[in-house]
């Protein structure tokens, strides 16, 4: 059949006609309630095929013509998200449905303290980068039309006014459905449906066109352009394409915004995949057979349409373009819905605002949905004016990947937002102009060739600068313009993001949505507003001017119910007001809800602000509080130790008396002998020899006795008061042993003990004075003599080296001390019964100890099973020091 100009006029109107029927009929269903069929997870997966677009139904087979399995990529990426869901894309459907976010540029507005700046800027950045986009769509269209109406020979009107023409439908048809009424939630049931049918016809007409390419076409294969896949180009594609699920405002609009269900996810997470694989799978079939069956210049863009022609197949191509024109419509209209969407929420409303400071009456709607209507019919205008600019410089493709791009600047904040407690506005702000400029410089301004920049900025940079120039910026020698801009672009972008964000600080109500954000899946909702003051007949009729009577009717009633309350209003309290801001937040965006209720909330008087800077002083209270509570823990802990220090001084002080006591009655004892036989001798002259001579003998042992004692407690009190004059010298270990195995012979043959010396103690060299250490070693082998009594009368001593210090074991086969005893045997002031030394006060362990400390070592107690040990540890003398001389002594027994 002859494809002439009225009759593909006459069934794009047709189709158009089908297409406004079944968003009427979703719509009616809609307002009825009736939604179980529109909210399915098929038709939410459908809907996300918006991303294939008139790019991926023409421009994917151009693409793989010119460069082989590079197209891939922009499948490949989306898919990657779409199977990690449960890291993202279910944290944005989360935050979205509790914050009733509406745009992406409301996400991050609302993320970082609901900024209005921030959402004037990535409102503007959308429309720059989505303007090449629907530039493409028309591009497509137009060359879709004029491929089919040349085909038989006829002439094609125009481009520019079938450009024209496709432009204001899709605007009346965007206006149309996505400006009816001012939606609570911002879903468009009947937008909505109308994709899912669009989904299904392109993806049929795709493989229609591929199954008849692969049954009809035969021949030896030609082989497509062999370039190199897994290059930097190729995983700047992916990156992008995964950038684009999330960041594009159609994409937003129709994974988070329209999402009625978190479940829908997990369907979505294998489904569209399965779709992108399913409208990928003949594009190589196409492109190889459009290569071989066309005739060379032929346009690849188009082979999805030349091809059936050139076989005849009218009707395939026919429906070929109606999937072509199915793909391109789905995103315009899309696309300018949610770009009006975030126009009027975050600049008309806020200009609005500016204009009445003070709440007048009258409903708003009709002001929001004009800025809306308006704003569609601007940004087609803008896309059209790209096509006039660019139509036919460079391919679908290369148009798309400047678009996403362009809106890939928006990921450093928002992956920071969602995730990092410490972003800032600032930051967000910072990065995202730092990344719009250089992509704007670097690859936005350079596609319109030299209207904009001039030949000589071109190639040599502004004023000959060779650093700036925009295709090698900084010096730069990648050669491929798209991944040089991607790269300068968001690597500025981030560093500056993170730099601004941590020299800069967060204001209150930016702590308060960085927790509601990042910690989205917490069981406790993060509060943001405490104490503001309303009546509720003023959030009423903000809300109805808003909402409509009777949505703000229904929105009252059900918060009334929820406070118990018979009124027929609610309480003005502050989850009234955070209510009502939400509700207004999911129809004019989070930052104009939140000035609107300021408005209210505060007599009309107190601006953002103001109320933030109360938040501030609020913060600064709360952390004053936490300061004297820390303070508090503080004292508490000091007085805690004050306590403990008391209680020791006090036993200490117990200690002391016990001791004087102690020292008090052994020095009363020889005395005491010492006196009565003194007596005894001055008043018996009759005493006779043999008494006389024995009672002098007790004398002069018990005032060996006493002055013994007193040595001891004069040497103690010297050692710890670090007064004790040492003679430390190199000498030999084994002379100090014999000293003090010769000073203690008698003793131990007394005893009947044995007494094993270490074999290499000879060649043992220590630093000490060795007079004291004999005189350590004395008392630790005294000790054991006198308490280590068993059926095994034996002393051991032994030698080891531990870290650069000499360790002298000495271990006998005793009872033990007793575990409750251990801890205090070198305590001076401590009593321990039997295990006293007869005839002093016990002070030989602690002299002992002083005196090892003193010599750079230590006395310890080492546990064993068995009888006691005692660890001397003296510093080690190098080998080659000559040992000091000392005094013989008397064979070991």
């Amino acid at each position: 059949m002859a494809l002439t100009v009225p009759g593909l006029v006459a069934v794009s109107v047709l189709y158009a006609t089908l297409l406004f029927w079944v968003a009427a009929w979703a719509e009616r269903r809609a307002e009825a309630g009736q939604l179980t069929w529109i909210r399915s997870p098929l038709v939410y997966t459908l809907s996300i095929s918006v991303y294939c677009t008139a790019w991926t139904f023409y421009g994917a087979v151009g693409s793989a013509a010119r460069s082989g399995l590079e197209f891939a990529a922009i499948y490949i990426g989306p898919s990657l998200v779409f199977f990690g869901w449960w890291v993202l894309l279910r944290k944005l459907v989360r935050i979205g449905r509790a914050e009733r976010i509406t745009s992406i540029a409301d996400l991050i507005s609302s993320r970082y303290g609901k900024s209005s700046a921030l959402g004037v800027l990535v409102t503007l950045l959308a429309l720059l980068a989505s303007t090449p986009y629907i530039a493409l769509q028309l591009q497509s269209l137009t060359l879709s039309f004029d491929a089919l109406t040349t085909s038989d020979g006829g002439a094609a009107p125009p481009r520019t006014l079938t450009a024209l023409s496709f432009a204001a439908g899709l605007a009346l048809f965007a206006i149309f459905f996505g400006t009816r009424r001012i939606d609570a939630n911002e879903r468009h049931p009947g937008v909505v449906a109308a994709i899912a049918v669009e989904a299904v016809v392109k993806l049929g007409a795709l493989l229609a066109v591929g199954l008849f390419v692969v049954v009809a076409t035969s021949g030896p294969p030609l082989a497509l352009p062999s370039e190199p896949v897994f290059t930097p180009r190729w995983a700047t594609l992916t990156f992008l394409s995964a950038t684009a699920i999330i960041c594009l405002p159609r994409m937003f609009q129709v994974v988070v915004v329209e999402n009625s269900a978190e479940r829908h996810l997990a369907t979505a997470a294998w489904a569209f995949p399965t779709y992108l694989l399913l409208i990928s799978l003949f594009v190589l079939p196409i492109a190889l057979a459009g290569a071989v069956q066309l005739p060379e210049g032929s346009n690849p863009d188009l082979y999805v349409l030349t091809v059936p022609l050139s076989f005849g197949q009218e009707g395939l191509a026919l429906f070929a373009y109606l999937g072509g024109f199915s793909a391109a419509t789905s995103m315009v209209v899309v696309s300018t819905i949610a770009l009006s969407t975030m126009v009027s929420n975050h600049i008309a409303v806020p200009i609005w605002l500016r204009l009445h400071p003070t709440p007048s009456s009258g409903d708003l709607r009709a002001a929001i949905l004009t800025s809306r209507r308006t704003a569609i019919a601007v940004i087609m205008c803008f896309g059209y004016l790209y096509f006039l600019q660019t139509q036919g410089a460079s391919g679908l493709a290369s148009i798309g990947l400047r678009a996403f791009a362009g809106i890939a600047q928006i990921l450093p904040a928002l992956l920071g937002g969602l995730f990092w407690h410490g972003a800032t506005r600032a930051g967000a702000i910072s990065g995202i102009l730092t990344g719009l400029a250089v992509w704007m410089w670097t690859l936005f301004l350079p596609s319109f060739g030299a209207q904009f920049l001039s030949v000589d900025t071109l190639a040599d940079g502004p004023w000959g600068l060779s650093m700036l120039t925009p295709t090698a910026l900084f010096g730069s020698t990648i050669t491929d313009p798209l991944v040089h801009s991607v790269y300068w672009s968001l690597s500025l972008n981030t560093a500056v993001f993170v730099a601004v964000s941590m020299l800069s600080r967060q204001s209150p109500l930016e702590q308060a949505q960085a927790r509601a954000f990042v910690d989205a899946f917490s069981t406790t909702p993060a509060r943001v507003y405490q104490g503001r003051i309303a009546t509720a007949e003023d959030l009423y009729a903000l809300a109805a001017r808003i909402l409509g009577p009777e949505t703000a009717r229904r929105l009252f009633a059900r918060i009334a119910k929820a406070q118990g309350t018979a009124k027929q209003l609610p309480d003005a309290n502050d989850d009234l007001i955070l209510a009502v801001e939400r509700e207004l937040a999911g129809s004019v965006g989070s930052a104009s809800a939140h000035a609107l209720v300021a408005q209210i909330a505060k007599g009309g008087q107190i601006s953002v602000d103001q109320m933030i800077r109360m938040a501030d002083e609020t913060a600064q209270i709360v952390e004053y509080s936490h300061r004297l509570e820390r303070q508090s823990k503080v004292l508490e802990r000091t007085a805690a130790e004050l306590r403990t220090a008391n209680a020791r001084l006090t036993a200490l002080s117990a200690q002391k008396d016990a001791f004087l006591s102690q020292v008090s009655h052994e020095l009363r004892t020889p005395m005491t002998s010492i006196r009565a036989f003194a007596e005894i001798l001055r008043d018996h002259g009759d005493v006779n020899a043999g008494d006389a001579q024995r009672f002098l003998t007790i004398i002069h042992d018990e005032s060996q006795r006493l002055t013994r004692l007193l040595d001891e407690i004069l040497d103690l009190s010297v050692l710890e008061s670090g007064r004790a004059r040492l003679d430390i010298d190199t000498v030999p270990m084994r002379a100090a042993i014999e000293r003090a195995a010769s000073a203690t012979e008698g003793l131990r043959h007394a005893q009947g003990i044995r007494l094993e010396l270490p074999d290499d103690a000879g060649e043992v060299l220590v630093r000490a004075d060795i007079n004291r250490l004999a005189q350590v070693i004395i008392n630790l082998i005294s000790n054991a003599v006198k308490y280590g009594t068993s059926t095994d009368p034996n002393v051991a001593l032994s030698l080891s080296e531990r870290e650069g210090l000499i360790a002298l074991d000495v271990i006998d086969r005793g009872p033990g001390i007793p575990e409750e005893h251990r801890e205090h045997v070198f305590e001076k002031f401590a009593r321990l019964g039997e295990m006293t030394l007869a005839g002093s006060a016990g002070l030989g362990l602690p002299i002992s100890r002083q005196i090892a400390r003193a010599l750079g070592g230590d006395l310890v107690l080492v546990p064993t099973e068995k009888g006691a040990c005692f660890r001397l540890t003296i510093p080690r003398a190098e080998a080659a020091e000559a040992p000091r001389a000392v005094g013989g002594s008397r064979g070991l027994a």
